[in-house]
């Protein structure tokens, strides 16, 4: 009897050749590393989501006794909801390189928010000098590990 804790032994009597299914199999079982400039950005969004989802209920709070003039209160928690949906989406889309302009153009909704609230003028800034700091080091680094995969690989 085998433990069922021990990896399975190899069959010797399948008539193939085992060396090229265990290759196979072990090619199949290394995943590429994950970017750290994704990692990065996805954390960035991730705490923005927060922020974002209290500032828009803030800017609600202070609205509640406008004048006339103004939109209606509920106006600014749909405007926070429409750009928590969009930072939600972000995140799930930054397998694609596209999505990381769509994470700038967000940093820029988020800044330009300061109008309704000049609070959000230094936490826009703050977000934004966050994002770009990940995607420059994100990228340095993904760099780096590549190019010492390369020559890992090269030596192999």
């Amino acid at each position: 009897m085998s433990d069922p804790t021990s990896p399975p032994e190899p069959d010797d009597t399948a008539g193939t050749d085992s060396g090229a299914a265990d290759s196979r199999a072990g090619d199949a079982s290394v995943m590429a590393p994950r970017s750290i400039r994704r990692s990065l950005a996805t954390i960035v969004l991730g705490f923005e989501i927060i922020v974002v989802f209290l500032a828009a209920l803030v800017i609600w709070g202070l609205s509640r006794g406008d004048s006339e003039g103004s939109p209606p209160s509920w106006v600014y928690l749909a405007a926070g909801g429409v750009i928590i949906l969009a930072l939600i989406a972000t995140i799930g889309l930054l397998r694609f390189n596209w999505a990381y302009a769509l994470g700038w153009a967000i940093q820029v909704l988020i800044i330009a928010s300061g109008l309704l609230n000049p609070a959000m003028f230094f936490v826009g800034a703050l977000f934004g000098g966050m994002w770009w700091y990940c995607m420059v080091a994100g990228a340095r680094i993904d760099r780096e590990r590549a190019a010492a995969a390369a020559q890992w690989k090269e030596q192999q």
